[in-house]
This record gives C-alpha cells, sequence and structure tokens, in this order.
C-alpha cells in the first residue's frame, strides 16, 4: 500500500459521512431495552456515538447523517442538544435520519436498505464520495487518511479493517487480501475463517467503516434493492463486489507506533465494562485527555465533584477512578471505578471495579463488585452486588465473566427520563 498523507481538505469536502445508528444491541441485554446501543454511556460523560461523530468532525468532514431506527429518542435527543451548533450556511450539519418508508413500507431491513432508503437525501447532497461508519464502535481515527488511500488506490470501494484473534472473528467480517491489499475474499461472520498467513491465529476483521465513490454506491444499492437479499453491506454489497469492482483494505494503523490502532466493539456486557476501566489505567491505548482529538459530547452545566468526610471508616475518596461533574462521594471508598455524572455514593459503601452511570445513588453500607449500574438506580442501603454471584443471578444478569449488571427495572423501580 503506497505512503499515506494527512487527509486532503477538499477530499474532506467533498464527502458525506453516513454513521449507521439504528441497531439493537441486543447483546447488551437489559442496557438497550429503551435505547439503542448507540445511546449506551461510555467513559464517564460520552456515549458511544460521540466517538464516529468527533472522528468526523475531527477528521474535517462536517457533512454527517445519522440514520436512526430502534428505539431512538434518547439517541436523537443527544444529538439534538450536543451536535446541533453547525453552520448551515457553510452546508456544514449532523441531520438525522430516521426510518421514514422513503421507498418502502417497511422499517431499514438492512445496513445497505436504511441508505438505500435515504438515497434522495444522499444525492441532494452531491458528494463525491460517501463514508459508511457503524455509530457503535468506540475508536479515534482520522477518516482523512482512508479517503487519501481510497484515491490514491483508485479503488471503487475501500473497507477499514483491523486485525482481531480468530476465536472473536466470528463477530465480524472476515476478509483476504493479496499483497496490495486488494480484497480477495470477504465473509461475513464466518465459523472457519481463515488465518492470516504470516500471523497464525489472527484474522483481519472488517470495522463496518466504508469508503465508496458515490456512484458505484449508488448503482450497487440499487442492484442489490431487486435481489431477494438481506441487503447488507457485510452480507451481501461488499462479498458481491469481490473481484468485481476495485475493494481495497484499509489496515487501520496507530500512527505513530504502526501497529494495531484501538478499537473497541463494546457489544457486550463484559466487552463494555472491561473498554471502560481500561481508560483509568495510568497510559490508556485510548487518551481521553489528547486535546488534538477531542470527544465531543452534550454535557449538563455540572458542579465539580465532592468527596466529603476524612474519618476513620468514612472517609470520602476515589482511588484509580475516574469521576464526572456532579458526583459527590459522601464518607465512601471508590476504587477503580468510573462513576457517570450525578452518581451520589453514600457513608460506609465501596464501590470497586465498577462502571456506574449516570443519576445513581447508591445507599449508605453498600458493598459493589464487578459491576454496571445502569442510569437512574436507586440502590437501597446494604445492598451487595457482585459479592456472591448465585444471589446476583436470582435478581439481576449476570455475564459470561461474572460482571453483573443492574438496571432500575430489576430493582423494581422506572427508567429515568432521558435516558
Amino acid at each position: 500500500m503506497t505512503a499515506r498523507k494527512r487527509f486532503v481538505s477538499r477530499l474532506t469536502r467533498q464527502t458525506l459521512a453516513l454513521v449507521l445508528a439504528g441497531g439493537r444491541g441486543s447483546r447488551l441485554h437489559d442496557l438497550t431495552r429503551w435505547r439503542a446501543k448507540p445511546a449506551v454511556p461510555f467513559g464517564g460523560k460520552f456515549r458511544i456515538i460521540d466517538f464516529p461523530l468527533s472522528n468526523c468532525i475531527n477528521s474535517g468532514i462536517s457533512r454527517v447523517g445519522v440514520i436512526t431506527q430502534y428505539k431512538a429518542h434518547s439517541l436523537i435527543r443527544h444529538i439534538q442538544r450536543g451536535w446541533g451548533s453547525f453552520r448551515g450556511e457553510m452546508d456544514e450539519f449532523v441531520e438525522l435520519l430516521p426510518a421514514q418508508q422513503r421507498i418502502e413500507t417497511s422499517w431499514y431491513e438492512g445496513t445497505a436498505d436504511a441508505v438505500m432508503q435515504n438515497l434522495d437525501i444522499i444525492k441532494s447532497h452531491n458528494p463525491e464520495y460517501v463514508l459508511v461508519l457503524a455509530g457503535d464502535h468506540v475508536y479515534k481515527m482520522d477518516y482523512g487518511t482512508m479517503l487519501a488511500a481510497h484515491v490514491e488506490e483508485e479503488a471503487d470501494v475501500t473497507v477499514g479493517c483491523v486485525e482481531v484473534p480468530v476465536e472473536e472473528a466470528s463477530a465480524f467480517g472476515v476478509m483476504s487480501v493479496d499483497s496490495s491489499y486488494r480484497v480477495t475474499e470477504f465473509l461475513e461472520k464466518p465459523e472457519n475463517p481463515k488465518e492470516l498467513p504470516d500471523k497464525p491465529g489472527r484474522v483481519l476483521a472488517s470495522m463496518g467503516i466504508y469508503v465508496f465513490s458515490t456512484k458505484v454506491l449508488f448503482g450497487e444499492l440499487e442492484r442489490d434493492h431487486k435481489l431477494n437479499s438481506s441487503h447488507d453491506f457485510g452480507k451481501d454489497i461488499i462479498p458481491s463486489i469481490i473481484g468485481r469492482l476495485r475493494v481495497v483494505a484499509f489496515p487501520f494503523l496507530d500512527p505513530v507506533r504502526e501497529t494495531g490502532a484501538y478499537w473497541r466493539d463494546v457489544g457486550t456486557v463484559d466487552a463494555l465494562w472491561q473498554a471502560n476501566l481500561e481508560l483509568i489505567g495510568v497510559s490508556p491505548e485510548l487518551n481521553l485527555y489528547d486535546p488534538k482529538w477531542p470527544i465531543w459530547t452534550y454535557q449538563e452545566q455540572l458542579p465539580p465533584a465532592k468527596f466529603v468526610f476524612d474519618e476513620d471508616g468514612r472517609r470520602g475518596m476515589a482511588v484509580d477512578s475516574m469521576v464526572a461533574g456532579g458526583c459527590i462521594v459522601s464518607g465512601a471508598t471508590v476504587r477503580n471505578s468510573v462513576l457517570f455524572s450525578q452518581v451520589f455514593v453514600h457513608s460506609f459503601s465501596e464501590v470497586n471495579d465498577s462502571v456506574i452511570f449516570p443519576d445513581v445513588d447508591i445507599g449508605r453500607n453498600c458493598q459493589i463488585r464487578r459491576a454496571v449500574i445502569d442510569r437512574g438506580c436507586r440502590i437501597p442501603e446494604g445492598s451487595r452486588i457482585g459479592i456472591n454471584l448465585e444471589e446476583d443471578h436470582q435478581r439481576f444478569y449476570v455475564s459470561p465473566k461474572g460482571i453483573v449488571m443492574v438496571t432500575p427495572e430489576m430493582l423494581n423501580q422506572d427508567y429515568p427520563h432521558g435516558l
């Protein structure tokens, strides 16, 4: 693959990004019962969709459509509040594209169908390139370098890819490439994927990121629309064009180390919990404190976090943790945990190795370990969560790796407004 350059502003100005944000996220169980997966909180103050949207803005792509469908209220509300400050007269926007049955009388039937049903809107923006993104992955990426590679390689379609362990391959589209990174085979979620010849135990997985030359996209969508298919990019569009069009893989690499860059599919409770806790390390792979690549979001005007009481046995403190604004740790101990905004931990409680979503109230004398506590939960005084998994199985969801997930409904409480 030829050397990649910093993005050229002309390319990014001629690009329309489409963020596919309609997924159910069923592997997150009750966390997506009332919200779409891209709206799930992440990293102490963000939502998952903030990462691809921030990547667009930081890459110089200021024309973005967000395609929504499944339980999208909180997602739509978040985007309206946090991403509505663009200059329309400069042709800058983050535009919501809910399922409107513009072509068919059905909901979106697949990722390709979601784009197809908005074809008239896409044409009205007259882009030269269309960047298709998944709205449910966490990473930082300069899409301009991928656009530049697409042009340099004279590709019809460019597919972003990362290396993953072969045992995780069944969750992804897996591809084979030749020496010039032209894609020779693409299989969606294969049971027996081909390992990389020079790296046994590893496969090349699709990130769900595609750059299309616009005419190619239109032609392939219209062709697929006439077929009896699942109308999905990974299952139908990409496999059907291998060998017929020039499809090139774009390895997502760390620009400094030239090794695999940080990219996480946080589609399970275990993965979501682990990715959040990775952030509190001394030098995490995903640096949220990088002023050169900020992650943008909507945030309320909240007071600073507060830690009160300094007595033996009743000391408000947090160690090796991230604590967002509006939190009060009152005579309690928080270790190796992430507290989102407006979490109140009352006296004599201990929170360890846990992810606490916004607006959670943890009563006195509670013990919480290896847990994900959903937004708005009111944890009763004296609760023990993550201490006895057999008991937790009776009340909550316990993941394969023993992470306990608690939602308001599991506590017979109402979900909060604006979750």
